[in-house]
């Protein structure tokens, strides 16, 4: 049995909890919770100590390791993201409980902060007290950071394992994606990113800040072998057109509308064809549930018609995956309790399966 590095699993036991605790409260979701831990470590009480003892075990698990980044300050249309992580593991463990894969649990998600950077020492030194019992403690505090922080170490460790992220609004996919990216260049790997959203999210940044839902793809691009490995599916929200992000950025991108128009298989050779000029090795999906027509996928911050039928979304995915090995991904924006479309409930449902079927996808291709 391989060892677990004593400083991960110290930094993993501070600035992580157990699944499902991402979100601090009282009362909201309990009997959800507590289902979770029921289903995961066999009781729904005195978990801490049994999330803690299943670190222990990291290194001889499954190569996919869910981590659940319930944040979702980094939004700012409809907020709720923040439950995603624990309604689609609900989900999963639901739908596909023949899932391989190891779950690391949540960062502490203080609600109010995104970034260390943007907080002076006298706020940061009162939440690790709030945190860690001790202001004076070496660990972040703010959800971006932590998240950062706590996967450089990971892939340090276990260069073979690939993170699938559960947020959490999308700037949750900018430490996600930044410390895959670097760890992978450490290992000589070119990767590429397939981004799935409504949106480009390349602002630089939105109302003065930098790193948020709308612009953390453009705070990755120097992480990329080249801005090209940004290949962006299922846009069709923006205030620009396509020729300004591409011609901006470098970025390529396939909006919603293609898809429709030319048809899913000429868009997947499309795609392809770009990744075979770009010598990839390895690849990260990230899957802004919004991709999806609001139709099946409602129970999100900025659900968007004309988009993405999910069977289109697995077709690019199953092409993709044929050719390229997936070695990190996440899925973004899940508001199980926001509901735009008056459906209640079924929203929740019918968004979480699609979500769900992607996800459990995503996870199986990791463990490849």
């Amino acid at each position: 049995m391989s060892q677990l590095p004593e400083q991960l699993k110290n930094k993993l036991i501070h600035c992580l909890c157990p699944p499902g605790n991402g979100v601090f409260t009282v009362n909201t979701a309990k009997e959800r919770k507590a289902q979770l831990h029921q289903t995961i470590f066999g009781q729904a009480s005195g978990i801490e100590d049994l999330w803690k003892s299943s670190l222990d075990t990291l290194p001889d698990t499954s190569r996919a390791i869910i981590l659940g980044v319930a944040s979702d300050c980094g939004g700012g249309i409809l907020r709720g993201a923040n439950w995603g992580p624990l309604f689609l593991r609900s989900a999963l463990l639901e739908k596909y409980p023949q899932l391989n894969t190891f779950d690391l649990g949540d960062v502490r998600v203080i609600p109010h902060l995104l970034s260390d950077k943007y907080l002076n020492d006298a706020t940061i030194a009162n939440c690790r007290k709030a945190l860690y019992q001790d202001s004076q403690s070496e660990y972040y505090v703010s959800p971006l950071s932590i998240t950062e922080d706590v996967l450089h170490d990971f892939y340090a460790a276990f260069p073979d394992k690939g993170i699938f992220g559960i947020g959490g609004d999308h700037s949750v996919s900018y430490p996600l994606t930044k410390a895959y990216l670097q760890a992978k260049k450490q290992q000589g790997k070119r990767t590429g990113i397939i981004h799935f959203d409504a949106h480009t999210d390349l602002l630089v940044e939105r109302l003065g800040i930098d790193l948020c839902f709308g612009s953390w793809c453009t705070h990755i691009l120097d992480d990329l072998p080249a801005p090209e490995h940004l290949i962006q599916v299922g846009i069709r929200s923006s205030g620009k057109p396509k020729s300004h992000w591409e011609s901006t950025f470098g970025v390529k991108q396939h909006w919603a509308a293609e898809v429709k128009t030319l048809g899913v298989e000429k868009v997947i050779e499309n795609i392809l064809a770009q990744l075979a000029v770009q010598n990839i090795d390895e690849l990260y999906v990230s899957f802004d549930i919004d991709a999806i027509d609001d139709s099946y996928a409602s129970a999100t911050g900025t659900p968007e018609p004309n988009g993405l039928m999910p069977a289109e979304a697995m077709a690019i995915l199953r092409a993709i995956a044929a050719q390229y090995p997936i070695t990190g991904a996440d899925m973004m924006e899940i508001a199980p309790f926001t509901d735009s479309s008056g459906l209640g409930v079924i929203s929740q449902e019918k968004t979480l399966k699609v979500a769900g079927e992607i996800s459990a996808f995503l996870i199986s291709e990791m463990n490849k």
